[in-house]
């Protein structure tokens, strides 16, 4: 499942791929209490297949007006689906569909910076680079990866930079003018199955790494000086698998002038740079399989409030529980306007940060809030 990085139709917008072959769309409408999720679109990709992956065009920090809304998926049968998204309905239009791998495709991509260009993944071990105005004949094609390829990113910031995590126990950045060999390698101790760069913060990937944990490495050196990556945090979560990480967003709604709703375009990404150096540690986990959020609506004003004043909860670490939400530690998550945030962004992006991890076979999301040390 992935948000679309912008309104569309004055709503936000949620991409599925299902075990069912079909690429679902569904619109988050709010009302006084609480939020729903509505399906409006549905398109099948291919019979007996599963929908392995889906990825937006609109990534990127800003969006060209008349850069259309589309979608990239994978399948099991090794195929690549690209759709356009009429933003009026919105509906599901198929462009085009090719076979690009012998196994599983399990990962598709945008170059959020070029979106004619996407990458894809697959369980033959093969990186390959696309040009959807040409579909079906790959632009590169990579075996730098000696097992299956399960993950890539663009990044969001900087242009020409790519992403890539595979079986293999490793991962790979890339400079997308020169796909020969990749400028960076880090090892993982586990096969990579999601990466996600930092909404803001340039140079941190996060990295959902199986049986390794969740890794967070700090690219900084690597993308600027062609040296090492390092391993900011590295968590293992005993007997168990983490297959999904990804950032939080909660924070970063409304921080500028405009109000406009949260997405990307809203962000003052140039504004951070200098201050995405500091130093960060990880202590705790909440490790319930049952979520509170069914407290968060009642406690939004008081929440909201207490965030404003500078009176949330400056510990490290710790479980996420309901006295912490009425106590600041999570900003309207859920209830009226639930991304309207009023906070600076040298608070919401400093104080706190927020990730969440699913793992295997303990089927548990942990919930955890990481701080400036």
């Amino acid at each position: 499942m992935k948000w679309c990085h912008i309104p569309v139709a004055g709503h936000a917008l949620l991409g599925v791929a299902d075990a069912g072959g079909s690429i679902e769309l569904l619109r988050l409408v709010g009302s006084e209490n609480a939020y729903t999720l509505q399906p409006v679109s549905s398109f099948a990709l291919e019979k007996q297949c599963l929908a392995l992956s889906l990825d937006w065009s609109t990534g990127k920090t800003e969006r060209a007006s008349d850069q259309p809304l589309k979608i990239i998926s994978s399948d099991s049968k090794g195929q690549l689906h690209l759709l356009k998204v009429n933003e009026a309905g919105p509906a599901l239009q198929e462009v085009a569909t090719w076979h690009a791998h012998h196994f599983e495709a399990w990962i598709a991509a945008f170059n959020y910076w070029q979106t004619e260009i996407v990458y894809s993944g697959g369980d033959d071990a093969l990186l390959k680079g696309w040009d959807t105005r040409t579909p079906g004949t790959s632009v590169f094609t990579s075996e730098r990866h000696s097992m299956g390829v399960c993950s890539i990113q663009s990044s969001p910031h900087r242009e020409n930079i790519l992403a890539t995590g595979s079986y293999d126990e490793h991962v790979l950045l890339w400079d997308t003018r020169s796909m020969k060999q990749p400028f960076a390698d880090m090892p993982t101790q586990g096969g990579v199955w999601r990466l996600k760069w930092h909404p803001f913060h340039h140079h941190l990937l996060l990295a959902a790494c199986m049986h390794s944990g969740f890794k967070i490495f700090n690219c900084q050196k690597a993308i600027e000086k062609q040296e090492a990556c390092t391993v900011s945090v590295s968590h293992t979560l005993p007997s168990s698998l983490v297959y999904g990480a990804d950032w939080s967003w909660l924070y970063f709604g409304n921080l500028s002038q405009t109000h406009q709703p949260c997405c990307l375009e809203a962000f003052p990404y140039g504004n951070v740079g200098a201050k995405a150096s500091q130093l960060y540690s990880l202590k705790a986990v909440h490790q319930s399989p049952a979520a509170c959020s069914h407290h968060l609506a009642e406690d939004e004003e008081e929440c909201h409030s207490k965030l404003e004043s500078g009176s949330g909860p400056k510990t490290p670490l710790h479980p996420l529980t309901e006295d912490m939400m009425k106590s600041g530690g999570w900003c309207r998550a859920a209830g009226h306007k639930g991304w309207d945030c009023d906070l600076s962004l040298e608070a919401a992006s400093l104080d706190i940060d927020l990730l969440a991890t699913c793992s295997f076979y303990d089927h548990v999301l942990h919930l955890w809030k990481w701080e400036s040390s």
